[in-house]
């Protein structure tokens, strides 16, 4: 199993959602965060006077996939996320030890 964690631009969210669920990837946690990486924050402007933010408003999600799912997984994320701009954002994957569903005690890929 995977554990695939993607931050995106807010406004990118619905497009990737809308393609994964036409995958038929069912499930995804989703958080509001804040960052920076290599575009350094922005300059914006509040009640005229300028100033500048490192901390730039983005969206975390969290996606256990089967190992199958995985390659199919990051490329819908990636495609849906793309605008060709600094802070698109990126994807991570980690190795999923294992997933327990609560209420049943399944194990493993069925827990997913």
């Amino acid at each position: 199993m995977k554990y695939i964690t993607a931050i995106i631009k807010p406004f990118t969210f619905n497009e990737v959602r809308n393609a994964l669920a036409d995958a038929g990837i069912s499930g995804m946690t989703v958080g509001e965060v804040s960052g920076f990486g290599r575009q350094k924050g922005q300059t914006e402007v509040y009640r005229g006077a300028e100033y500048t933010t490192n901390m730039l408003p983005k969206l975390k999600l969290e996606i256990a996939v089967a190992d199958a799912l995985e390659d199919k997984v990051v490329e819908i994320i990636a495609k849906a996320a793309n605008n060709q701009e600094i802070g698109d954002g990126k994807i991570f994957v980690f190795d999923l030890a294992d997933a327990i569903r609560i209420r049943t005690g399944e194990r493993g890929d069925l827990a997913l």
